[in-house]
């Protein structure tokens, strides 16, 4: 069957009113809930006041928010983070590990390989790309790419692009704003309960690009190229949990794992070194 596509060019998820039944469509609930609900649902193996939704909008659907009908069909890949091919399933583990900093959870780790967690996130997933193909790189599949600017960014500006546009739901101090269902309406952006140093987020050019496509909510694209960059260089300006990778000091660790980032890890702001990691234990 011929893959559904929108006008705008983008693959069409199933909808949710076509969730199946049997015990496939149950996997494909819990996948949904423990997507949309992480803290809540897999309490044990989250540290922080995360969900994955947080980073994929629109419970995994939305192009351009690194949506799950774009990642399902393309593992297993190699991946230069971990320098060896990876599953979905060891890609989700190390969203566990990074931006949902399992090593400050109860558990003081992600779900154990071969964990039904993964088996219905997998599902989920699944469920999302049928009828989207394998090993293709799908319109909107993952962040855009946004060129940094010929000067660079300024956290002065980011500031008040963040002011402007980001603390109405976020938080003057980026903590988020919580709620009495599952903890969170807006996740914290920095401090011991967001994603850690290690997270792909906490790459400048990363999070310009999520920012640009996807924020602030309900307005995709309305900031520019250079307020993307400048907000999202000062979110990255602010300590954060450690990387968990991290067993030496913060040098080596920028050596061996944050070399060539576009990233303030290992560097000193204001008489601070980031990456020493804040922590809610």
């Amino acid at each position: 069957p011929r893959m559904p596509v929108g006008a705008d060019g983008y693959y069409i998820p199933p909808a949710e009113a076509d969730l199946p039944k049997g015990p496939y469509g149950d996997a494909v609930k819990r996948g949904r809930d423990i997507f949309t609900q992480t803290g809540v649902m897999v309490k044990a193996n989250v540290g922080n006041a995360m969900a994955c939704v947080n980073c994929h909008i629109d419970a995994g659907r939305r192009e351009h928010s690194a949506p799950m009908w774009g990642a399902y069909g393309a593992y297993p890949a190699y991946r230069s983070k971990t320098g060896s091919i990876s599953t979905l399933e060891d890609r989700i583990q190390g969203c566990f590990t990074y931006s949902m900093n399992a090593q400050d959870s109860p558990s003081g780790h992600a779900p154990e390989a071969g964990s039904d967690v993964y088996r219905d996130l997998i599902t989920y997933m699944a469920w999302l790309a049928d009828g989207a193909p394998a090993g293709e790189k799908l319109p909107g599949a993952l962040y855009p790419k946004i060129p940094k600017p010929k000067d660079g960014y300024d956290l002065t500006r980011g500031k008040a692009v963040y002011e402007q546009n980001c603390a109405l739901c976020h938080g003057d101090n980026g903590q988020g704003t919580r709620n009495a269902q599952d903890g969170v309406t807006f996740p914290p952006l920095w401090g011991p309960l967001s994603y850690n140093w290690g997270a792909g987020m906490a790459r400048i050019d990363t999070a310009a690009g999520f920012v640009k496509a996807n924020m602030p909510m309900g307005k995709p694209y309305s900031l520019t190229d250079q307020q993307a960059w400048d907000v999202a260089a000062y979110l990255n300006s602010h300590e954060r949990p450690k990387d968990p990778r991290q067993t030496g000091t913060v040098a080596e660790a920028a050596r061996d794992f944050h070399a060539g980032e576009e990233s303030y890890y290992g560097k000193e702001l204001n008489g601070w070194l980031l990456g020493t990691g804040v922590s809610v234990r």
